[in-house]
């Protein structure tokens, strides 16, 4: 698989460059990290708004890109600063993590595309697939309005933060408003969201958080990451566990594989998140069972990112392995059945 050599430094299709209005207000009461690799990532000029479609691309971020923004501090609900590479590899870390980069915390989109991967896909599924996986969420708001957040959509992953932008401006993510056709995982109507999200924004004023729940024109995307190795086999021993055999009584310091991005998806409007048929499809989850799906579907879901999950090609061959030896086992017993007949 061929990896693209820098993150898209698109251009927009129409830019409005006078007349910008004023970046949003960062949460300065929350506790900050200043300790990162890299000031001065941006090769986006992440202040240009857009009119349609923002023209980005889905090219996969290099391991280059990935070292440098692996020290960027994310925040918990709690405004407590942690390393981004903490959401995909360390200790106690699932070998495939799929994140999810969403909009404004009032965005109704994007909670109702949450909801709807909450209703799709549960941590109990993706830790029993042969690799075991897990999800991240990040938006770009105040930290202390996760709780909201997980609230409303009644979301089960772990959600974080990035006030700055900082990951999104270096992952290739850009700014738009446009609302783009209507999706699949919009299952409520427009007007409902956007009151939702107004309402739950007017909520936050005694708090003085109406106007922290981000950027309205950011838009995000989603990233899937994986052992850079290729190397999917999970051993019955943890590999931190191979790591501190070798150390033997120098222990004291922590395993982390690298990981890569093997498939990505940039939004290229408000409402352009991977359908739950792409994710489950990149996730690996039930691949057998999707194909029986395909054949009575109506209508086809367009595909959106780009690359191929290692874990998917894993779940098909093994459900293709299974089919296998159904088909073989259910011939054996035909076969005994016809002859027992004669």
């Amino acid at each position: 698989m061929s990896i693209a050599t820098d993150p898209p430094s698109a251009r927009p299709e129409s830019s409005q460059e006078n007349n910008m209005p004023s970046k949003p207000q960062i949460d300065t009461n929350e506790t900050w990290s200043h300790k990162h690799s890299d000031e001065h990532l941006d090769n986006i000029d992440s202040t240009i708004e857009f009119e349609g479609d923002v023209n980005t691309n889905n090219d996969l971020p290099t391991q280059a890109t990935l070292n440098k923004i692996e020290n960027l501090p994310i925040l918990d609900k709690d405004g407590k600063s942690l390393p981004f590479k903490n959401l995909y590899t360390g200790p106690g870390v699932t070998r495939r993590v799929l994140i999810i980069f969403v909009r404004h915390f009032f965005c109704g989109n994007c909670q109702e595309y949450i909801r709807t991967l909450t209703s799709s896909i549960t941590p109990e599924s993706l830790l029993r697939l042969p690799t075991p996986t897990f999800i991240c969420i990040i938006g770009h708001g105040a930290p202390s309005l996760i709780p909201m957040y997980a609230s409303s959509t009644g979301c089960p992953f772990p959600i974080y933060a990035d006030p700055t932008k900082k990951l999104y401006n270096a992952l290739g993510m850009l700014r738009t408003l446009n609302l783009g056709s209507r999706p699949e995982y919009q299952r409520r109507a427009l007007g409902s969201l956007i009151l939702n999200g107004f309402l739950q924004s007017i909520k936050q004023l005694p708090f003085g958080k109406t106007w922290k729940g981000g950027d309205y024109q950011q838009v995000g995307g989603e990233f899937m990451f994986e052992p850079a190795s290729g190397i999917m086999d999970t051993p019955v021993h943890s590999p931190e566990d191979d790591f501190n055999r070798q150390l033997g009584d120098k222990g004291g310091v922590e395993y982390s594989e690298e990981k890569r991005v093997t498939w990505c998806h940039r939004m290229r409007n408000t409402r352009d998140h991977a359908e739950m048929e792409e994710l489950r499809e990149v996730l690996g989850l039930d691949a057998v069972e999707e194909k029986k799906k395909a054949k009575r579907r109506s209508k086809k879901v367009e595909r959106k990112g780009t690359g191929i999950s290692l874990g998917s090609r894993t779940s098909t061959l093994l459900s293709r392995k299974a089919e296998l030896e159904d088909g073989g086992s259910s011939g054996r017993q035909s076969s005994e059945k016809s002859m027992e007949v004669k």
